[in-house]
């Protein structure tokens, strides 16, 4: 029997998916999230993000039945797998293999790499070979967040019908729901149309759409408030002025990432700059020695601030 996954990242996209999937009369079989964990204690999500995300659960299972399955990666042992443990582990390497070199080289080529995007993949994956938890799910990849307690509503949707959305897909496989717009067809080009397809796409809806149905249905994310993108707070893709807030709003996580930046061989943007050097950067705002009136270039914080 072939499952019906939607891959839920908590972001505009994802959860609009939601709405397509109900007005196109796709099935719906799990919800599915892959959490990502800075350290065994502390999340990747900033505190507004934590909260949202029990806050979709709650309307989501309250209009759709379904309950989000969350899951994130662990090791061989079954222990919980974080970025910092890969973040210090040293890769071993394969008889005639050779890791990739340079900056934010990406797990687990290098130790300290700023890229470890298999915290999230390598679960995922998993989840397309296992069965719903009340089949007595069990994954060697994956593990269940504390407080996520798998219940008898890990079934298909009554609102949800039968289509012709896994015609061409095998039984006993899975045909996975992507948060991709219509208005992004670059990415829409990477699905096959049979395994991986997007709610949106098909309904015709673009990232302005997808945006105004999670406002409608209060299912906005905190994030869209600073940024136009969400990402794990430790993130080297992330933008300047993210850091900036980390920096000034969370002061405990911004020390843990400059203790990281101090272990690690590689810079944390490919261009060389440290966590260090946004600090300092950021130092010389507060102090108003750094121009506002023209765009910043780093030699203001080489010559001085002037």
């Amino acid at each position: 029997m072939t499952q019906h996954i939607l891959s839920l990242s908590y972001g505009k996209d994802s959860l609009a998916c939601l709405g397509a999937i109900k007005i196109l009369g796709w099935p719906l079989d799990r919800i599915v999230h892959a959490e990502v964990w800075a350290t065994d204690t502390i999340p990747a999500d900033l505190p507004p993000m934590v909260e949202f995300k029990r806050k979709a659960d709650e309307i989501i299972k309250r209009r759709f039945g379904i309950e989000v399955e969350h899951i994130y990666a662990m090791d061989k042992n079954g222990n919980k797998q974080t970025y910092e443990k890969i973040f210090y582990r040293t890769p071993t390497r394969k008889p005639g293999g050779k890791f990739k070199e340079g900056s934010n080289a990406g797990f687990p080529y290098t130790k300290g790499a700023w890229c470890n995007d298999r915290l999230k993949t390598n679960p995922l994956d998993s989840v397309k070979h296992t069965p719903p938890p009340n089949a007595g799910y069990t994954a060697s990849q994956c593990g269940r967040e504390t407080g996520v307690t798998p219940t008898s509503k890990w079934r298909r949707c009554e609102k949800f019908s039968n289509s012709p959305v896994s015609q061409g897909a095998d039984t006993n496989t899975v045909v996975q729901y992507v948060g991709i717009a219509a208005d992004e067809p670059v990415r829409l080009e990477r699905l096959d149309g049979i395994t991986k397809i997007s709610p949106l796409a098909a309904i015709g809806w673009t990232e302005a759409d997808a945006r105004q149905w999670c406002e409608d249905n209060d299912l906005l994310s905190p994030i869209y408030t600073t940024a136009t993108r969400g990402g794990c707070w430790f993130c080297h893709n992330q933008g300047i002025d993210q850091l900036r807030q980390l920096r000034k709003n969370y002061p405990d996580l911004w020390a843990l990432l400059m203790k990281w930046d101090l272990d690690s061989p590689v810079s944390f943007h490919s261009d060389g700059r440290t966590v260090h050097d946004f600090d300092r950067r950021f130092q010389f705002e507060d102090k108003g020695l750094v121009p506002t009136d023209r765009r910043f270039r780093w030699k203001m914080i080489e010559e001085g601030g002037t």
